[in-house]
């Protein structure tokens, strides 16, 4: 039982390190930097720990540890386990490269406390056994991650960039303790396994469905709050690392973690698929449209999010869980070299010819993604998968065939064509193998998709017609791109269609006032 209290010793450590980093909050703190990075790095191998005595041991709840009125416990499972080494990892990573990135600024110190702070209050959001624990941990993050949004206080899109983010998070917060506050007086506990044991359909419980799902929401960045994630720029590029690749993933852990109560609530589901696949759409579309490369990644965020949303809306769990896993290590690579990706690009003089697909090259990718994905899945058995992975697989395909329509391009080299197709393939049977993998995980902690009925399949059907869509759309840009109406469509999309303004309006315009 005792192995169950190993999660905790993590965000100790590195609550530790960031008491010590807080007394020397100036410029070259000594050693206080790779203390850090050394806290960071035991608390990822206390994860590791954790997930290995999981797997011997089996899941748990910790008794409860109270102090002062406040109680802590444990939940340690496969969805729990695998936040723990993720967060603690990147954490090491993202301090690891402040560590140098930062050397020299005036209060390197203070910031490397508030990272070390910030990364301890997720380990004890994911780990948390309690619905008092949760709520307390959800706080603390995003109050922590306030204070490195501001840490250039005198740039004043940095002011409202986190103002926009307080009130958002403050909305959450509040969606976030009505839920705990109807689960609690539901079940009559705070232990989250307990509760998950006991969900049962019912006007409270789609109540709390719905509280959970706005908190998870907003958290995300979900349309239309979703503009404060794309102006939180003046951060830090190891802040932006964390945020985009650790921090932004608890709306997403939140509907994991709750997932008994999600599906007992089919309504509330139809609107994450709804809401989700819109903004995924949405986001993915804004981002093609934007110059820069730390903006276009942030829409990148909101689109990944979305999707994640929209595959916990059809109740796709364990392929949500996995999403978290590889947007992570991705997103958090993708900030951390922005800018040596940027001297790559330009220092290539002479870009090579851009081979551009004709409407029967389009055709001609769409086709073979279908097939590839058909034959793949027919010798890996279709059996046993349900109608929503099947659907979310043709989804991804449509960005399979994206890729295939430059391999088959007329002036495409035929090594480009053949390269194109194997990873076509890749992508295809990994999508199958990391989907298993990713069930047989979770079995027994998180619930099977249940078989779809009209409603799910009116949903399934729209967002493949919609992703679909813009797919097409999308492959054959190039062919339409000269229109007049692509270039007013260009500006309104890199604009966020306006939606940020409207939140900005919403807010009273104090935003401008502070950015004047």
């Amino acid at each position: 039982m005792f192995y169950l209290f190993l999660p905790l010793l993590g965000p100790l450590i590195l609550l530790a390190a960031a008491f010590h980093a807080s007394r020397h909050p100036g410029p070259r703190p000594g050693r206080v930097p790779q203390l850090a990075e050394q806290a960071a790095l035991a608390a990822s191998g206390v994860a590791v720990a954790a997930a290995a005595l999981l797997a011997v041991n089996g899941p748990g709840t910790s008794p409860l540890i109270r102090a002062l009125g406040v109680g802590l416990s444990v939940r340690l499972d496969a969805v729990s386990a695998t936040m723990l080494v993720l967060v603690s990892f990147i954490g090491w990573i993202v301090l690891r490269y402040s560590a140098t990135c930062m050397d020299g600024e005036p209060r390197q110190g203070a910031f490397t406390a508030w990272m070390a702070g910030t990364l301890a209050s997720v380990l004890l959001l994911v780990s948390a056994g309690n619905l008092i624990q949760l709520l307390v941990a959800w706080a603390a993050t995003s109050l922590a991650l306030n204070r490195l949004l501001l840490f250039y206080p005198e740039r004043a899109t940095a002011r409202r960039a986190a103002r926009k983010k307080a009130v958002v998070s403050r909305l959450a917060e509040g969606a976030l303790g009505a839920a705990a506050a109807v689960l609690i007086a539901l079940h009559g506990t705070t232990d989250i396994a307990a509760i998950l044991a006991a969900v049962e359909p019912g006007a409270l419980t789609i109540a709390a469905a719905l509280l959970l799902a706005l908190a998870a929401a907003l958290a995300s960045a979900q349309f239309p709050v979703h503009g404060w994630l794309t102006e939180v720029m003046e951060a830090p590029a190891p802040v932006s690392a964390l945020l985009h690749a650790g921090v932004i993933n608890a709306g997403g852990f939140l509907l994991i973690r709750f997932a008994d109560v999600m599906l007992a609530a089919p309504g509330v589901m139809a609107l994450l698929v709804m809401l989700g696949g819109f903004t995924a759409l949405f986001g993915g579309l804004v981002m093609l449209t934007q110059p820069a490369v730390k903006t276009s990644l942030a829409w990148s965020t909101i689109a990944q999010m979305a999707f994640m949303v929209m595959q916990c809306g059809l109740a796709l769990f364990p392929l949500a869980l996995l999403h978290i896993v590889a947007h992570s290590l991705y997103k958090a690579h993708a900030f951390l070299s922005a800018g040596e990706a940027v001297r790559n690009v330009a220092a290539i003089r002479r870009p090579g010819p851009v081979a551009v697909p004709s409407a029967r090259n389009v055709l001609q990718a769409f086709g073979a993604a279908i097939a590839i994905y058909v034959l793949i899945g027919a010798l890996s058995g279709f059996d046993g998968k349900s109608v929503q992975t099947i659907a979310l697989g043709v989804i991804l395909i449509f960005g399979v065939a994206y890729l295939l329509e430059q391999g088959f391009a007329d002036a495409a080299p035929g090594a480009l064509t053949r390269r194109t197709v194997i990873y076509a393939a890749a992508v295809s049977a990994s999508y199958f193998l990391l989907q298993a993998a990713a069930q047989h995980l979770t079995a027994g902690t998180l619930p099977a998709a249940p078989a779809p009925g009209p409603l799910e399949w009116a949903l399934i059907i729209l967002a493949l017609q919609s992703f679909g869509v813009t797919a097409v759309a999308q492959a054959t840009f190039p062919l339409w791109a000269t229109h007049p109406a692509a270039a007013g469509l260009r500006v309104h999309l890199s604009n966020g269609l306006y939606a940020n303004a409207v939140f900005d309006k919403l807010l009273g315009g104090r935003s401008k006032q502070e950015a004047a």
